[in-house]
């Protein structure tokens, strides 16, 4: 397997999902929530139906199968369709070979387990080690939710791209580690960053910033909002489910004033994003043109390979099923609706197929 790789083709998209953090609860908080939820009233419709997807977003509702057998049989389907990235490695490695291999990463659920508070979401050390023999070999980038600076604090690899904030902050690698943490000279940095589509959003992202904090991480125990530059999580993984409602109005409340804002869900977890046309797919497009990898329909001499665990991630499955070569691999324990061609269960299969590439490439 050369520089290099496999074929697209499940089903339409709709899910994936992810994220964390853990505050104490308080036995008060069910009623203090309903105080919240009555001063923000924006319709049991819209209400309801955030709350349903909400709940979609927890094993504990989404995983309960209707009949005994039920589960197993949903499972052994959809790993018909979408088969272990590890199991079928051969076919891949084989799809690959002759082509120039790009390897494309989300972090949090890929490199690292779902933890409960996202500032200790760390990388282990056999996994950067996987990271890094791969970066030796193939071109490879980090594309995650987080802000660029934090997620390459956990990473600490200077040979990667970093495409952060929903691969709205892309940067390319750098000699000095140091400028990622902004160490280095100001004209350094501006030259290193190839690609903020949302930059004049970032004042009015600071100050709905802001405006979370007080309203709804300081307002509803357990909450937590994450500030990642062009994008901002309100993590409710440990906001008691009596809380959900209140805590998604108070989101909207904040939002109603800045139309230039969306707001979309994870697992467990909500995600304010400027209105603009990016995702992790055009992010994808555009770090491949930056390889000199353009996306022509009929180019077919480059194998990227995108592994992810995340709903946001399904946009970069789609521009490969679109391309019609290359390999998008979801990172999951459980069915979900997906345009990855395959699957691996969590970050310590992702780290056993890290290092086969690498051995595939050695071999070849």
């Amino acid at each position: 397997m050369t520089k290099h790789g496999v074929v697209i083709g499940p089903e339409d998209v709709a899910a994936a999902r992810h994220f964390s953090f853990p505050p104490p609860r308080t036995a008060a908080g069910g009623e203090s929530c309903r105080k919240l939820a009555a001063q923000v009233d924006l319709g049991p419709a819209v209400v309801g139906s955030w709350l349903d997807s909400m709940k979609a977003s927890s094993p504990r509702h989404r995983l309960m199968a209707p009949v005994p057998g039920a589960a197993d049989a949903e499972h052994d389907d959809w790993m018909e369709r979408h088969p272990s990235a590890l199991d079928r490695f051969d076919a891949l490695a084989a799809a690959a070979k002759g082509k120039q291999v790009a390897v494309f990463l989300d972090y949090d659920g890929t490199l690292s387990p779902i933890v409960e508070d996202p500032d200790r979401a760390v990388m282990t050390d056999e996994m950067r080690d996987a990271v890094r023999g791969v970066a030796a070999r193939f071109p490879t980038a980090i594309v995650s939710g987080r802000c660029r600076d934090k997620v390459f604090s956990f990473v600490r690899l200077a040979e990667l791209y970093y495409a952060g904030s929903h691969g709205m902050d892309i940067r390319g690698p750098t000699a000095d580690a140091n400028h990622h943490h902004g160490n280095g000279k100001a004209e350094a940095e501006a030259e290193a960053v190839l690609c903020q589509p949302a930059s004049e959003f970032l004042p009015v992202m600071q100050e709905v910033y802001a405006a979370l904090v007080a309203k709804v991480e300081r307002a509803i125990p357990g909450a937590k909002v994450e500030d990642n530059k062009f994008c901002l999580s309100v993590h409710f993984r440990c906001v008691e489910e009596a809380c959900w409602a209140a805590l998604f109005e108070q989101v909207r409340a904040v939002l109603r004033d800045h139309p230039g804002l969306r707001l979309t869900q994870g697992r467990k977890v909500l995600e304010v994003r400027p209105m603009i046309r990016w995702d992790k797919g055009k992010a994808l497009e555009f770090l491949l043109h930056a390889l000199g990898f353009a996306a022509d329909a009929d180019r077919d001499d480059v194998f990227p390979i995108y592994v992810g665990d995340d709903r946001t991630d399904e946009d970069a499955f789609r521009v490969l099923r679109a391309r019609g070569h290359g390999a998008g691999i979801l990172v999951s324990r459980f069915p979900k609706d997906t345009s990855a061609s395959f699957t691996l269960r969590d970050p310590a299969e992702v780290k056993e197929f890290l290092r086969k590439l690498v051995g595939a490439n050695d071999d070849s």
